[in-house]
């Protein structure tokens, strides 16, 4: 059960990465292009439900959201929250592979 319950919320947080990634690739076009934008609001929320390292990289992949010291100092805060999070689990049991 602790098998597939882990599976699972791996599968979670790729899927939620991928979308973190693809949003701030959507975003950074829609900057260069002057046209409708993702609010900072939606990506920080992203990234709090699991897209933190594809938020992340994409900052950083794109040169996205760079210049606004929020995004820089509390992604990679919430990307290690969720580092943290995952050793949790893991080292008490509540996961495991």
């Amino acid at each position: 059960m602790k098998v597939i319950l882990t599976l699972a919320v791996l599968l979670y947080l790729v899927v939620m990465t991928i979308v973190g990634l693809v949003i701030m690739k959507a975003d950074k076009v829609k900057a260069s292009k002057q046209k409708w934008r993702v609010k900072e609001s939606t990506l920080f929320l992203i990234s709090l439900l699991g897209g933190s390292l594809g938020t992340w990289l994409g900052m950083y992949l794109f040169r996205h959201k760079t210049k606004h010291w929020y995004f820089v100092v509390f992604m990679p805060l919430i990307l290690i929250g969720h580092i943290a999070l995952l050793v949790f689990l893991f080292s008490r049991g509540y996961l495991a592979l």
